[in-house]
């Protein structure tokens, strides 16, 4: 079983925000047009990590194709996650940080992680109650944390702050 382990990002946010600009270089290099958006916990100061980066790439609908084609020249696909035809996922194991990547077309169902972001960052009541919910998960199973902060993230999608971004 798989165990999740958490840091505080003051550690870590510099060397987060060095690597998420190396790869939003290499990135804008196949893709000039995408909107790319650091994500994530690392994105977010001061808050509980995995110690891994997020990267959000934004294309338009007829981009998207391509974008897949061009992102897995640098990455693999991360097959465990959803596929869909608005949605892809990508990650580096090896890079360090490790690196997850979501693409998304701009205003669909998984346009959702900068979001997520903002609200964050603007909200210290559901930045600390997301910290409280990793530290309940500290050593424990990956499978019950992600399935948890699935539960927090939908509840949170319900809050005024993030149908604010809807409009």
């Amino acid at each position: 079983m798989e165990k999740v382990n958490f840091f505080n990002s003051e550690l870590f946010h510099k060397n987060a925000e060095k690597a998420f600009l190396i790869h939003k270089n290499k990135i804008t290099e196949l893709l000039p047009a995408a909107d790319i958006q650091h994500v994530g916990s690392s994105a977010i100061p001061n808050s509980i990590t995995k110690g891994d980066i997020d990267i959000q790439v934004r294309v338009s609908a007829e981009q998207f194709s391509k974008a897949i084609e061009l992102l897995s020249i640098l990455y693999e696909r991360n097959d465990e996650s959803v596929k869909t035809d608005t949605f892809r996922a990508f990650k580096d194991d090896t890079s360090n940080p490790p690196l997850g990547v979501q693409l998304t077309v701009i205003d669909s169902e998984f346009d959702f992680f900068w979001k997520f972001r903002e609200v964050l960052l603007a909200n210290n009541k559901y930045r600390d109650a997301y910290d409280n919910l990793k530290k309940e998960y500290e050593a424990k199973s990956m499978d019950a944390y992600r399935e948890a902060k699935d539960i927090f993230f939908q509840r949170l999608m319900e809050t005024p702050e993030f149908k604010d971004y809807d409009k």
